[in-house]
């Protein structure tokens, strides 16, 4: 299972929505890729899905996406979406992290 917090939906919505029609269809695509300064990192993007992905239907409203590699790493972790001073984004709450970088852009396992 992959959750996301009520305001990181709704602001991956609202950006997904300004991106215009040809994205309308699309859902969050969590990927891990090797790099940062722990070993692995979270790619985020707008995507369509494939025969091979695994698929969250969020509420009947938001799909998010995760490639079956990735799925290993990220199996239940949460999205959430932070505002601060020093800076907003999304961020993956991964129970099987082991570690994470200073700026918390990459993880090990």
């Amino acid at each position: 299972m992959l959750s996301i917090s009520d305001k990181a939906l709704e602001t991956a919505m609202k950006m997904r929505d300004q991106q215009g029609e040809k994205y309308s269809e699309c859902g969050l695509r969590v990927k891990v890729e090797g790099g940062g300064c722990s070993g692995f990192q979270y790619n985020l993007s707008f995507d369509l899905w494939d025969d091979g992905d695994v698929v969250f239907d969020v509420k009947n409203m938001f799909k998010i996406i995760v490639d079956k590699r990735s799925f290993l790493y990220v199996a239940g972790s949460q999205i959430n979406y932070h505002d601060g001073l020093m800076g907003n984004g999304f961020m993956v709450e991964n129970p099987k992290a082991n570690s994470t970088c200073g700026c918390g852009e990459s993880f090990s396992i």
